[in-house]
């Protein structure tokens, strides 16, 4: 039972960073009432955390093979713990989007280190469990996130989203303390503090811009001004990336086209199958006046096909080409979510369920072969950037999509508060539409880069950049 004692603090840590990223979908109502949030703001509650995950997750990979994977990671859980509180007690908006900002940083902290604790405390078998285990608790967390969202801000309130991660952290500490070993460091690799500022400066630009050129217009200068200003710092990273001595992602690895294809198949797939749930979320709770729980309820059927679909074709689907397992089931997510449109007026809760079935089948294909595909594709060595980056580029997917449908829901429903139900759900059929067409074009462009790739190695070896 000790030797489990790692994994334990592993899959908690895990567990409750990927919770909250769906904990908040079925709490946005109440947050609106409490709060006196817009649509901006609730957009922001989202992304803010999502954002800085995505963001950091390389920087913190980088900074933890520099001082040490224990550290960061014990470092990330008590800034999570303490940021959690805050958002709890946020009194305004803008203090719960600053918490759930630093709530992300904390999670990019534990994010990125907890595959490499288990692989420095793990060999053979026992190393092949907890890489499993994890994985089985990974995918189970946007069920339970949005099952208990509903359950906490039914029974309790909202607030209780955030609080219930205090003794959920102050155990996962503990256990981090007692069970990991001390972390070997390499003193010899600089941390990429350019690289890690330039490509968070361009992920947060380009996110405002969309968020802030939706509500005020397109011609707005703010807008206009982050947006050019996170282009720019996308290409101020390029050129870092490409001349430091110790990226923290070589540029090369992009040569690599099944390494590639993959990354552009992991953003598509969270912007198609999950960036509507916040709308999908107001939709249920405004609309047509379910509980929160009722809410978590509804929105379930995905997270169980999803991990149905995983279980099941697992062995079947190990060894099938990624053009199948990525590009075709993405493209299927992109179905599911079209036929998400088929919410009318007048529909109830279950004109969700085809939908929402559809992209969890999708999903269960899609996401278990995206960070074992990236994994293989590079050298063992940067296996720990392939999946960071793959990690990286599903919540990048994630904020700039919940970004995105906010705007193509505010553009086709306007700005009235309350919205008549007619308009709510042109806007929301309208995002929809968006994010189905982002998830089949996403996945036929995935598979053909899958196909030439395999061409291509068929042809010849493809080289592997070893940086």
């Amino acid at each position: 039972m000790r030797k489990w004692l790692p994994l334990y603090a592993a899959c908690l840590g895990t567990l409750m960073l990927l919770i909250d990223v769906t904990i908040v979908n079925v709490a946005l109502p109440d947050m609106t009432v409490d709060l006196g949030a817009g649509l901006s703001g609730l957009q922001w509650i989202v992304d803010g955390y999502a954002l800085a995950l995505a963001a950091l997750l390389l920087a913190m990979g980088s900074v933890a093979d520099r001082i040490g994977a224990k550290p960061v990671y014990l470092a990330g859980l008590t800034l999570f713990a303490l940021a959690s509180l805050a958002c709890g007690m946020a009194g305004g908006t803008g203090i719960l989007i600053v918490a759930r900002v630093l709530q992300g940083v904390g999670g990019a902290a534990m994010f990125a280190t907890t595959l490499s604790l288990l692989h420095a405390t793990y060999t053979g078998r026992d190393r092949g469990i907890a890489f499993g285990a994890w994985g089985a608790v990974g995918g189970a967390a946007a069920a339970l996130g949005v099952v208990l969202g509903g359950v906490l801000t039914d029974l309790l309130s909202w607030r209780w989203i955030f609080y219930v991660n205090l003794p959920v952290a102050a155990l996962t500490i503990a256990l981090s303390v007692l069970a990991f070993p001390a972390s070997q460091r390499l003193p010899g690799r600089g941390s990429d503090l350019p690289g890690m500022l330039s490509f968070t400066t361009a992920a947060t630009g380009l996110t405002f811009g969309i968020i802030r050129g939706g509500e005020d217009g397109w011609g707005d200068g703010l807008a206009l001004a982050a947006l050019l200003l996170g282009a720019g710092a996308l290409a101020v990273f390029a050129v870092i990336e490409s001349r430091t001595a110790a990226p923290m992602f070589p540029l090369a690895l992009l040569r690599n086209r099944t390494f590639s294809a993959t990354l552009f198949g992991a953003s598509g797939q969270t912007f198609a199958a999950f960036a509507a749930s916040p709308l999908i979320s107001l939709w249920l709770q405004q609309q047509l006046n379910l509980s929160p729980l009722h809410t978590g309820l509804a929105m379930l059927p995905m997270a169980i096909t999803a991990f149905v679909v995983a279980g099941a074709t697992g062995r079947i689907l190990h060894d099938a080409a990624p053009a199948w397992t990525i590009g075709a089931g993405l493209i299927v997510i992109g179905a599911g979510a079209g036929l998400l449109t088929l919410i009318g007026p007048e529909s109830s809760w279950t004109a969700l369920i085809p939908g929402f079935v559809v992209i969890g089948a999708g999903a269960g294909v899609n996401a278990p072969a995206l960070v074992s595909t990236s994994m293989a594709a590079v050298p063992p060595q940067q296996a720990g950037i392939a999946a960071g980056a793959v990690n990286t580029a599903r919540q990048l997917g994630l904020a700039l999509g919940v970004a995105v449908l906010g705007t193509v829901f505010r553009g086709a429903a306007g700005d009235g508060q309350p919205l008549p139900r007619t308009d709510f759900v042109a806007g929301l059929d309208t995002a929809l539409v968006v994010a189905g067409a982002v998830g089949i074009g996403f996945g036929a462009a995935a598979f053909a880069l899958f196909r030439r790739a395999e061409t291509t190695m068929t042809a010849r070896p493809e080289p592997v950049p070893v940086d």
